[in-house]
C-alpha cells in the first residue's frame, strides 16, 4: 500500500492549523440567538440581558431571532438546521427540550442534534388567581375547585409549555376537574386573567410577579421545592400539602451538534462569567430568576434526566398537542 506523501501530511497540518486559528479568532461576525417565543416575554428578556453581556465580552453583537410557534418547535428546527459554526445559537426553554419530544412527532432527536452549552437561569412557576376568586391559600383553591367541578379554568402559554405541565401535574395530584384554556404565550393570557375571564394560571415568575406586587393578581404558591427569594412569604405547593411537587422553568443556551468543542467551551466560559457579574445577577433577581451557568456536560445530564420524567406525566395525563 502506498504511503501518504510528505506533501499530504503538510497539507493536513495546514488545514488543522487553519481550523484552530479560525476557532481562536471566534467570533469575527455577529452571532444569531434563536428564541422560540415572542418578544417581551421572559425568555426574550433574559436572552437580551445575557446577550448584552456576551456582546461586550466577545466584541460582536448578539442578534435576537424570534421563530415563534408550535410550542417552540419552529425555533428548535431552525437551530437544528443551522451550520455548526458557533454563529447560530438557541436560547431555549426546558419545555422545548424535555417536554416536546413526548408531545410532538419531531423529525429529529433533540438529544442528538444539539450541543448543550450552559443553563442560564431557573425559576419556579407562580400559581396566581384573579382577584374575584375568594381563595387565599392552596387548600382554599383546591376546596373551591372540588366544590365546583368543571367550572374553574386555568390559562397556559400553550399546550406542552412548562406552565401547562405544572397545572396538569397539580390537577392530577390534587384530583381536580378544571378546564384548560391555552394561549399563544403566557403574556397573551394575562389580560383574560386580569379581566376575570379565566380563574388561575401557573406562570413563570417574571411575568406575574410585578402584577402580584401591584395587587392586580393574587399569588397562591410557587412550584419549586424551596421558597423563592423574590417572594419568601409565599409557600410552595410542596409545603402546602403536596410533598415533592417540583416544577421549575429553566432557560439554556445550545448550539447545533458538531459545533467545535473549543467554541462550546469559550461560550460556556463567557456565559458563566456574565452570570457571575453582580449587576446582571441583581437584574435577574428582580425578576425572580436564579443564575446557573453550569457546564455543557452538567446541562446535558439534566436534559437526559428530565425527559423521561415528563414523558411519563404526559402519558399518564393523556395530554395531546393542539
Amino acid at each position: 500500500m502506498r504511503r501518504p506523501s510528505r506533501v499530504v501530511f503538510a497539507l493536513l497540518a495546514l488545514f488543522v492549523a487553519a481550523g484552530a486559528a479560525a476557532q481562536s479568532a471566534y467570533p469575527d461576525k455577529p452571532i444569531k440567538m434563536v428564541i422560540g417565543f415572542p418578544p417581551g416575554g421572559a425568555p426574550d428578556t433574559v436572552a437580551r440581558l445575557l446577550g448584552q453581556k456576551l456582546t461586550e465580552a466577545l466584541g460582536q453583537p448578539i442578534v435576537m431571532d424570534h421563530a415563534t410557534g408550535a410550542g417552540g418547535n419552529i425555533a428548535m428546527e431552525r437551530l437544528a438546521k443551522a451550520p455548526p459554526d458557533g454563529y447560530t445559537l438557541g436560547f431555549l426553554v426546558n419545555g422545548q427540550l424535555v417536554i416536546n419530544p413526548s408531545l410532538y412527532k419531531l423529525a429529529y432527536d433533540p438529544a442528538k442534534v444539539f450541543a448543550p452549552i450552559s443553563q442560564v437561569t431557573v425559576t419556579p412557576n407562580m400559581l396566581v388567581v384573579n382577584n374575584a376568586v375568594p381563595a387565599k391559600s392552596l387548600n382554599d383553591l383546591v376546596a373551591l375547585a372540588k366544590a365546583k367541578p368543571g367550572q374553574l379554568t386555568y390559562a397556559s402559554g400553550g399546550t406542552g409549555t412548562g406552565n401547562h405541565m405544572a397545572a396538569e401535574l397539580f390537577k392530577s395530584t390534587a384530583g381536580l376537574d378544571i378546564h384548560h384554556i391555552p394561549y399563544k404565550g403566557v403574556l397573551a393570557a394575562v389580560p383574560d386573567l386580569l379581566g376575570e375571564r379565566v380563574t388561575m394560571m401557573f406562570s413563570p415568575l417574571p411575568v406575574v410577579l410585578p402584577l402580584v406586587r401591584e395587587g392586580k393578581l393574587r399569588a397562591i404558591a410557587v412550584t419549586s421545592l424551596q421558597r423563592s427569594p423574590s417572594a419568601p412569604e409565599l409557600p410552595t405547593v410542596a409545603e402546602s400539602g403536596y410533598p415533592g411537587f417540583d416544577v421549575t422553568i429553566w432557560y439554556g443556551v445550545l448550539a447545533p451538534a458538531g459545533t467545535p468543542p473549543a467554541i462550546v467551551r469559550k461560550l460556556h466560559l463567557e456565559i458563566a462569567k456574565a452570570l457571575a457579574q453582580p449587576d446582571l445577577r441583581a437584574k435577574l433577581a428582580e425578576q425572580g430568576l436564579e443564575p446557573i451557568g453550569n457546564s455543557p456536560d452538567e446541562f446535558a445530564a439534566i436534559i437526559r434526566r428530565e425527559t423521561p420524567t415528563w414523558a411519563k406525566v404526559i402519558k399518564d395525563a393523556g395530554i395531546q398537542a393542539d
